[in-house]
């Protein structure tokens, strides 16, 4: 499926495709860290419905009921999009002392510069994870950033 992706200056980013049914539908991810849910129903296409708009945890709730692994795929296609920043997937190794320890405890954004995006723990995606989310071994971590900065995160989990 095709998804266009808008700009929208002073907003944020609209994402739109059509459904199966013929309908428009989109997302307008704003700054403010909200998202709105909308449908076109006429020929302007800067006319939509608006049929909810969701806090930040709401969307991370609809994400994951929906199938987050479309995160992941989102952050690739960004990494695409902008000259240096790399995605990576990264495994909380057996033994590594962060195991059962919070995501802050690590100090990867801080000691790195890269971000951890996203925690996969077996079908479920915790997307935007807090620095309270406790690691468990076999989690893996969706980090963003340098190459340079991925590799320091790889560091910091195996010790």
């Amino acid at each position: 499926m095709d998804v266009t992706e808008i700009l929208l200056p002073g907003v944020g980013v609209r994402y739109e495709f059509p459904t199966s049914s013929g309908d428009r539908v989109g997302i307008v991810a704003k700054r403010d860290r909200e998202f709105d849910l909308v449908r076109y129903g006429g020929s302007d296409p800067d006319a939509p419905e608006t049929l909810l708009t969701l806090t930040r945890e709401e969307a991370d709730a609809v994400a994951e009921i929906l199938g987050a692994p479309r995160i992941v795929e989102r952050f690739a296609d960004l990494t695409r999009e902008i000259p240096g920043l790399v995605s990576g997937t990264l495994e909380v190794p057996a033994g590594s002392r962060f195991d059962g320890q919070p995501l802050g405890e690590t100090r990867s954004r801080t000691l790195t510069g890269a971000s951890i995006v996203a925690v996969v723990r077996g079908d479920r995606v915790l997307a935007s994870p807090t620095p309270a989310e406790v690691l468990r071994s076999g989690d893996l971590l969706v980090v963003v950033g340098t190459t340079s900065g991925i590799d320091g995160v790889r560091k910091i989990l195996q010790g």
